[in-house]
């Protein structure tokens, strides 16, 4: 398929919330499905739609630096599903991903949302079912946060260079420190992005989603973004503390945690920034963000992008 829509990219200047509806009708159209009085329900990494005539929720992703992401949620979910992993589930009978243009789509069986907030217990025990899949059957790439996060930072568009080249260069700090971390617990399937907004739940139970950065590494990745989200969110409820007892493994416990903090605290913070231009709601908290990692502050608190 090859229309004008299909070949800009939708965070550049020209971006419209017209023009992300249009790639949607696009995708729907191709797999038989009617788009109309579809609901965005986020835009961050990905525009994530549930549509109003079938139940079926359509991500697209936002930017071609992280299109390969598309291929990489297809096979997370269909491992999940083959270790019966409770995980949202892609939509059957239905080629994914498909590509319009430079836009890549991928379709899902919307779950019935309880309205429930998930507990970080549950997602201890939902990591811990993820993390026990044979890592040799896993057709997932190896984990390499930093290559993740250089292409978010060169898919910045209208951002102050001064902004991306520190970065960078901070990307290159932290990678020779990761090289010399020695890890406690074994390597395995781990969801990459392991967070309470990833988990819904059910009438059945809770279900893990959004397997952009899914891979084989440590499993001590899925145990930092709680504690991260503990110290830079400050939550009422200590997440930390119940995901760490529930798992069996503090994580900030561990020698390596600090440098696995700064990687967590640099991908919350460069991870709009290819969307920064386009979605202005987000800017004064990017801003904030980028102050703290400068001035090497661990304890101003943030807000999540909205």
């Amino acid at each position: 398929m090859t229309t004008p829509l299909a070949t800009t990219s939708l965070t550049d200047g020209r971006s419209s919330k017209d023009r992300l509806r249009a790639v949607l009708a696009d995708a729907c159209a191709e797999v038989g499905l009617d788009a109309r009085g579809a609901e965005l329900i986020r835009f961050v990494n990905n525009a994530v739609f549930r549509l109003a005539r079938h139940p079926v929720v359509v991500r697209i992703v936002l930017t071609p630096g992280l299109r390969h992401r598309a291929d990489n949620v297809v096979n997370a979910a269909r491992l999940l599903a083959d270790y019966s992993v409770p995980a949202v589930e892609l939509l059957p009978d239905v080629t994914q991903p498909l590509h319009v243009g430079i836009h890549s789509a991928t379709f899902w069986q919307e779950v019935p949302d309880s309205g429930a907030e998930p507990t970080a217990a549950e997602l201890a025990t939902l990591l811990r079912q993820m993390h026990d899949i044979p890592v040799g059957d896993a057709e997932l790439p190896e984990w390499n946060p930093i290559d993740d996060l250089r292409r978010r930072i060169s898919d910045a568009e209208g951002w102050d260079p001064d902004d991306v080249d520190f970065l960078l260069r901070r990307c290159d700090e932290v990678e020779s420190r990761l090289a010399e971390v020695d890890y406690e617990l074994p390597r395995g399937v781990v969801h990459g992005d392991a967070h309470l907004g990833n988990v819904i739940t059910t009438p059945g139970g809770t279900v893990l989603c959004d397997f952009d950065t899914t891979c084989v590494g440590p499993r001590e990745w899925d145990l930092v973004p709680i504690a991260v989200g503990q110290l830079r969110f400050h939550h009422t409820v200590n997440k930390h503390e119940q995901l760490a007892e529930a798992y069996g493994f503090d994580v900030t416990r561990w020698d390596g945690f600090s440098v696995l903090r700064e990687i967590r605290e640099l991908k919350l913070t460069a991870a709009v920034l290819p969307i920064a231009r386009s979605n202005p709601n987000i800017r004064s908290e990017l801003r904030r963000r980028l102050r703290s990692v400068r001035a090497g502050d661990i304890f101003t608190r943030w807000v999540p992008y909205r």
